[in-house]
């Protein structure tokens, strides 16, 4: 972390504050921190103030011992940075054209009979309009459209911390890590047959806690995709457990919460630790330990009626699994056309890590266990 914004301020100005009484509020790139005070004092000047930005060690505050002590400053200190607004503004309403009026100067102006026609029509001055007639004769394909849109001002937004870590992140992960990208389509009936039964039976999972077991037993039985690469000491990390990170979308961006060894977990341990670590990612309660890490990660966007997409590696991370939404279309079966629902699975790799060939391997052993779920309940 090198800067963070302050969300909110607990106390006021002339308080006296106790030693661990709750100062302020800080959002940092993942989640919103509680920062507790750590010695008593009389809070006399805040430096930087709510849905301000401020560097790690920058001064933020003044205490005092003293009430009405004097205060003095030893030793200069780090401007505040400009307060940054919390919420976008609505952009500016466009400024209203005054209606051009026709004056008696457009009875002179050298126009066809149509344009002069439509001008008055549209109350437009035409010795305002260029003409492309002959000897700059103004024509009615040279007036302005009726009710043409006019142009929007551009507005600036300030990246929240979150943005502006996953843009810097994403980028360097983009530039630096030699990406590839294998596609398996997975005949999905039988998985949701699964979790059809499973529902009935009082257990409500969805399709992704039954994504993140599969993928789980999947990398159990190809550890080398459960890698990942140390850039500053080029080599490569044999993660010690299977922790797969689950993409949650929260506002003003993405984090990865990671449901910690999802091989020895069962289907409804796994559910129950998404829906948990997805409803505190929400609000932004979730502990450092708890998005930070993780072996392999797993992006679905199949609820919104995606096909399939490719996803960025997540660093030091060496593969992510995009999963596509389930589509009904025509299978064979047994020399036969019939309706089937298949779902497309992209895997994105790093070839420092994964060749081609193993990570072919490891989507195929994925396709076996999503078509064949039994082996996720036993």
């Amino acid at each position: 972390m090198e800067e963070g914004t302050i969300v909110k301020w607990h106390k006021k100005v002339g308080e006296f504050v106790e030693a661990g009484d709750l100062l302020i509020e800080v959002a940092t790139d993942k989640a919103t921190v509680e920062f507790n005070a750590l010695d008593q004092g009389w809070l006399r000047e805040i430096i930087v103030q709510e849905n301000g930005e401020a560097k790690v060690n920058q001064p933020i505050a003044v205490f005092s011992e003293e009430q009405n002590e004097s205060i003095t400053t030893a030793a200069p200190t780090a401007p505040a940075p400009a307060p940054v607004k919390a919420e976008v503004e609505a952009p500016k309403a466009a400024p209203t054209m005054p209606a051009q009026k026709v004056v008696s100067s457009s009875d002179r102006v050298a126009a066809s009979p149509l344009a002069k026609k439509l001008a008055k029509q549209r109350e437009i001055d035409l010795s305002s309009v260029q003409g492309t007639g002959p000897n700059g004769r103004v024509m009615s394909r040279d007036l302005p459209l009726e009710g043409a849109p006019v142009a929007r001002e551009t507005t600036e937004i300030p990246l929240t911390p979150m943005r502006k870590v996953i843009s810097k992140r994403l980028q360097q992960a983009k530039a630096t890590i030699p990406h590839f990208y294998l596609n398996q389509a997975v005949n999905v009936e039988s998985l949701l047959t699964l979790r059809e039964q499973l529902k009935a039976s009082n257990i409500p999972v969805t399709i992704n806690d039954l994504i993140v077991k599969a993928c789980a037993l999947a990398l159990e039985k190809h550890p080398v995709v459960n890698c990942g690469f140390n850039d500053e000491k080029n080599c490569i990390l044999k993660f010690g457990s299977i922790d797969i990170s689950v993409a949650v979308t929260v506002d003003g961006g993405l984090i990865t919460p990671i449901v910690k060894n999802a091989d020895v977990l069962g289907i409804v341990e796994i559910s129950k630790a998404i829906k948990e670590l997805s409803s505190r990612a929400k609000v932004g309660k979730l502990q450092e330990h708890e998005y930070k890490g993780g072996s392999f990660t797993v992006s679905n966007l199949g609820m919104y009626g995606i096909t399939s997409f490719a996803a960025i590696i997540n660093p030091p991370q060496s593969a992510i699994l995009a999963v596509g939404g389930v589509q009904e279309t025509p299978v064979v079966r047994n020399g036969q056309v019939v309706p089937g629902k298949v779902m497309m699975l992209t895997l994105s790799a790093d070839h420092r890590v994964v060749d081609g060939v193993a990570g072919a391997e490891f989507l195929v052993s994925l396709k076996n266990i999503l078509e064949n779920p039994v082996v996720l309940v036993i």
